[in-house]
């Protein structure tokens, strides 16, 4: 009988190395990484320092807790600390980001065994738990260039919707583009992260299927169902605003917790779209990619079992 190996996510079929794929992907992120560093100042730059440190430092001990082999140089937790980092706002206290990370390499990550076998994204799962814990720390927000952190505060776009208050005059499409708006530190310039995945589309980690398919739904169904008079129905502004750019291009292809197959791909991109664009437009939250992409990530294995090909034998 023919031995069979089976080892975990990511399966990419190239030459490169997981090392080389997460690097990469390290690489991707520094644009949004200087946007953030432009528009929040010194501040978001510790933050996101503090934030790599601490997952490498958690991830290295627990795996030398478990006596496991030491992977820490494989880009993994580097990635996992940027993009928690990315998903606060610029005010919160330096503990914070500790405590995110902690959460997202332990129970999002370790806890199943480390990388390949994660159900959820690690740095949404630290979002998440630090959204219930401390929702006030998580939505304190200051203007672009307001670089004290006590200055007055500004409401983020789709605070503005949630709240029904006019936009004209507070956002332009070509600020949102740019990034010069009150959000969490990697989620307001579409422009520096789409400079990014440019790089990880062009090197073939990562395919459209689910970032067309997530932003087109999303811009889609709250210009459908939007309510009449309020940008809750623009579809660019629903695009550009919050941190659905962010969501699609980088957390929600990520490799070990999607889709396998292109048209799981599509499912899952469709899906996390409207569970966004439902929260945004019935949710008392303003937000709801990294509840989507929490959600769908636990539908991975049901829609790969129902798209992947399966191999027959005689």
């Amino acid at each position: 009988m023919q031995n069979l190996i089976v080892s975990s996510a990511p399966h990419i079929h190239c030459r490169d190395s997981t090392r080389k794929v997460m690097w990469s992907v390290v690489v991707a992120l520094i644009p949004a990484g200087i946007a953030a560093g432009i528009f929040f100042g010194i501040r978001a730059l510790e933050i996101i320092f503090i934030s790599v440190v601490f997952a490498v430092v958690f991830e290295f001990l627990i795996q030398r807790l478990r006596r496991q082999e030491i992977t820490v140089l494989d880009g993994s937790a580097v990635i996992t600390g940027i993009l928690l980092a990315f998903t606060l706002p610029p005010t919160v206290p330096l503990w914070l980001p500790i405590v995110g990370v902690f959460i997202a390499i332990v129970f999002g990550k370790q806890i199943f065994g480390g990388l390949g076998n994660n159900i959820f994204n690690p740095a949404l799962v630290g979002r998440a738990f630090l959204v219930a814990s401390w929702p006030n720390l998580m939505s304190r927000w200051v203007a672009p260039f307001s670089y004290r952190m006590d200055a007055v505060t500004s409401a983020t776009p789709l605070a503005l919707i949630k709240g029904n208050e006019t936009i004209s005059g507070h956002f332009s499409y070509w600020n949102l583009f740019m990034g010069n708006c009150a959000g969490c530190l990697g989620e307001t310039s579409a422009l520096a992260l789409l400079l990014g995945a440019g790089f990880l589309f062009y090197k073939r980690y990562i395919t459209w299927h689910i970032p067309l398919t997530y932003i087109l739904s999303v811009g889609l169904l709250t210009w459908l169902l939007g309510r009449e008079g309020l940008f809750s129905g623009d579809f660019l502004y629903n695009i550009l605003a919050g941190g659905l750019m962010l969501g699609a291009l980088f957390m929600a292809t990520d490799m070990t917790t999607t889709p396998l197959a292109n048209k799981g791909k599509l499912i899952f991109g469709l899906g996390c779209g409207c569970i966004t664009a439902l929260i945004r437009l019935k949710g008392g939250y303003p937000e709801g990619v990294c509840y989507s992409i929490l959600l769908m990530n636990a539908f991975t294995p049901l829609i790969d079992k129902l798209t992947t090909n399966r191999a027959h034998t005689s």
